[in-house]
């Protein structure tokens, strides 16, 4: 399908149908009773990151105000609207998820598109329109030599999306992105429009953390800004066993404030070898280089990424570029800035017939072993290609309502290609719901923006605070105006 990454994630019409799988005449996707809505022709449609979302909505605009009353007015106007049709509302930005989290099945969907920021360099602080990207946060704060505390690994990604999904990312020693929102505001689905934060409103602002947009409409956020520093990086390769000891110990390094890890992912020798990279300032700070991303080697690794589809040899090179070539060419220091300022089209697919699929799970240090040997048993069994495993830590988060990390956790984000057939597709909810299930079993967690495969009983063993999520949402929005795919799937019934 020739549809731009654009027109997929802000839908133009039923032209975009259901991907190349559903466009075969497979079947819809159902799950537990709830099944997508298949577009009629003449139909708005959007979609995910997954391109097998694509819903129908009864209308779609994109807001581009500024954080003021025009913004208020005409979120307030939608959501009216929303309610005297009977409608669900909800509001995206990039659309990056993968389950339909942010699209209101023949609802009134919103896409916010500002880049509004505002920096006060003297406080270390940002004010931002929600739907702020981090690529505009970046630039904002890089010249007056600042960077995001926590954000995702892309920069494509909304502001308020990622607090909405609670995301993290690899700076250490933090939590997730929402630990580091001063306050924000948002309006109620009685048209109130309220600020959260700590100190006034925190049940909301709790609630709204990792919320999926149910609770409110965010209009613009207050956040906590880094130095932007130059780093050097230290590449260490060591057993898969050894790998949550090496990252305790990297913490408890006050120098290190990047961290992340990798797996090989080759069958020979699969999950078996660990490589841990840290960052730590460089004894020169001075005369900073303007952010730029990471450049030709990041687009070089990625054509070898892409290369190892059904490809072993291409696996081996890979763990062999990043262990072995990548400490050669990439030792050199560099900016904060820099390291977190890339793009997910760096890693696209451009296959037609296949798509990436993310999956994230959250174990505790002492299980990791225990991680190990559950992905080892599950996934090499599975029908899915498996490109890759990024290993973050994850400090506490104990204000999330629907928090994945009641304790310190060591989170893997997986990514598989799958084919784009009625067997891909069942084979990885199989294969999803054998993994989520082992995580479970060792105290762990999976991570919610992604496929909805894994079972309603799941997701409560999980999160044991989402009949309390669910219950506090409906106080809220007793008309339910709120929704998305991803209530309809999981909490309609709970």
């Amino acid at each position: 399908m020739a549809i731009t990454r654009r027109a997929l994630l802000l839908g133009t019409g039923a032209a975009l149908g259901y991907g190349a799988a559903w466009l075969t005449g497979a079947k819809l996707p159902v799950f537990d009773g709830v099944a997508l809505i298949e577009p009629a022709a003449g139909d708005t449609v959007l979609n995910d990151a997954s391109t097998l979302s694509a819903t129908p909505v009864a209308k779609h605009v994109v807001l581009r105000d500024g954080p003021g009353e025009a913004l208020v007015s005409a979120i307030r106007a939608e959501l009216r609207e929303a309610q005297e049709s009977g409608r669900p509302f909800n509001i995206g930005a990039a659309r990056h998820s993968m389950g339909g989290q942010a699209i209101p099945a023949r609802g009134h969907a919103v896409t916010f598109d500002n880049g509004f920021v505002e920096v006060d360099s003297e406080t270390g602080r940002y004010l931002c329109h929600a739907g702020a990207r981090w690529s505009e946060v970046i630039a904002a704060l890089d010249p007056v030599g600042l960077s995001p505390k926590v954000m995702q690994s892309n920069n494509d990604f909304g502001v308020a999306a990622t607090y909405s999904v609670n995301a993290h990312g690899w700076p250490v020693p933090f939590g997730p992105m929402g630990s580091t929102v001063i306050s924000l505001r948002m309006v109620l689905p009685d048209g109130e429009l309220v600020t959260a934060s700590r100190q006034e409103n925190p049940e909301l602002f709790g609630l709204a953390m990792g919320g999926y947009g149910l609770i409110g409409a965010i209009v613009d956020m207050e956040v906590e800004a880094a130095p932007n520093t130059r780093l050097v990086p230290s590449f260490d390769r060591l057993p898969a066993e050894e790998y949550a000891p090496a990252l305790q110990k990297a913490l408890d390094d006050p120098n290190v404030t990047m961290a992340y890890g990798r797996l090989n992912v080759e069958r020979a020798a699969f999950f078996e070898d660990a490589l841990l990279i840290t960052y730590r300032e460089s004894a020169d700070q001075a005369d900073l280089p303007e952010a730029t991303g990471s450049g030709w080697v990041s687009h070089a690794a990625s054509r070898i990424y892409r290369w190892q589809l059904g490809n072993e040899q291409m696996k081996r090179l890979r763990w062999w570029q990043e262990t072995t070539l990548g400490p050669m060419v990439a030792s050199g220091p560099v900016t904060r800035n820099s390291l977190i300022n890339e793009p997910v089209v760096t890693l696209d697919d451009r296959n037609p017939s296949r798509v990436d699929i993310l999956h994230e799970y959250f174990v505790g240090f002492d299980r990791f072993g225990d991680f190990l040997a559950a992905c080892r048993a599950i996934i090499p069994a599975s029908y899915q290609e498996f490109l890759n495993v990024t290993l973050r830590y994850v400090a506490t988060d104990a204000e999330s309502v629907l928090t994945y990390a009641p304790v310190p956790r060591i989170a893997a984000v997986m990514s598989f290609s799958q084919e784009m057939t009625e067997r891909g597709e069942a084979d990885m909810a199989r294969m999803t719901r054998e993994l989520v299930e082992a995580v479970i079993a060792i105290g762990g967690t999976y991570y919610l923006p992604y496929r909805p495969h894994p079972t309603q009983d799941q997701l409560v063993a999980a999160y044991p605070a989402a009949p309390d999520f669910a219950a506090a949402k409906r106080a809220l929005d007793p008309g339910l105006t709120l929704r998305n795919l991803f209530w309809d799937r999981y909490f309609r019934t709970l």
